[in-house]
């Protein structure tokens, strides 16, 4: 596994390299979620790569960048064993200059949900995301559905640039209990892991009521908020794959989400009918 820490080593392993190219953009602090992407993005590629890089930009003022977990050994481990064959792992002054052109979420779809909470944190996202697929030059690039608004919002970007690369979606993984898999598990206390179930107690709730016919999206979510309680939900939202309300679930077009602080953690999770 080749290690490179600019963007000049990147382009010489790369340059090594022939055939498709499978890209597997992360913020470390891997797991299974990430190990699953990997392991796709090997079966059906030539080459693998993964960059590991804490992005500052999608931190807003109040949220620790400094907190964000760091396993820096155990993520090149990972790698390694699961036939990685470059990882890009480069410093801030690497990725960002001084007065750079910046990348712009949709005035709509970006400032909804996650959005709402958390402005200009996709703006981050997606300018990071541009710089990762230009350098990497990727065939293929593979996120998971769990970040639902912000694959989706990568999606419209690729479209709107005409950017040649095929997004691959893959489905969350989850504990065996449900709880879905996510680098900020580990803030959670015992007792707090256990309250996190709630979320994916929810939607399974959701996924029963459309399976015995219930299709009304305010009568899922009410349902959803009483499995909830007392957690600090942020929202339960019923959308369609372009994120927009809808007043009954659209089978095939439909993604059903949450975001809940359980203590001091936010957690998000999803379902796609």
């Amino acid at each position: 596994m080749i290690i490179a820490r600019t963007t000049v080593e990147l382009r010489a392993a790369l340059d090594s390299k022939t055939g498709s190219i499978g890209f597997v953009p992360t913020m470390g602090a891997l797991h299974v979620g990430h190990r699953t992407l990997i392991e796709k993005a090997r079966r059906e590629n030539d080459v693998v790569v993964v960059s590991i890089f804490v992005n500052p930009t999608q931190f807003l003022a109040g949220e620790d960048l400094s907190k964000y977990p760091r396993k820096e050994e155990a993520d090149f481990k990972i790698c390694e064993l699961c036939g990685v064959d470059v990882l890009f792992y480069p410093e801030i002054n690497t990725m960002y200059g001084k007065d750079e052109v910046g990348i712009k979420c949709p005035d709509i779809r970006g400032y909804i949900l996650e959005g709402a909470s958390r402005p200009g944190h996709f703006d981050g996202v997606l300018t990071v995301v541009m710089k990762l697929l230009n350098l990497v030059r990727a065939s293929r690039v593979y996120f998971g559905k769990k970040d639902a608004q912000q694959l989706s919002l990568i999606t419209q970007m690729v479209e709107n640039y005409f950017m040649n690369v095929e997004i691959i979606a893959v489905d969350t993984v989850r504990e065996s209990d449900g709880l879905a898999l996510s680098s900020r598990n580990v803030y959670l206390s015992q007792e707090e892991r256990i309250d996190a179930l709630k979320l994916s107690a929810s939607l399974k709730k959701a996924t029963h009521l459309v399976m015995q016919g219930v299709i009304e999206t305010k009568a899922i979510s009410n349902a959803m908020m009483g499995i909830l309680q007392p957690l600090k939900v942020e929202y339960v939202a019923i959308v369609n794959r372009r994120f927009e309300a809808i007043p009954e679930v659209i089978i095939g077009d439909t993604i059903v989400l949450i975001a809940a602080r359980v203590g001091s953690t936010r957690l998000i999770d999803n379902v796609w009918m």
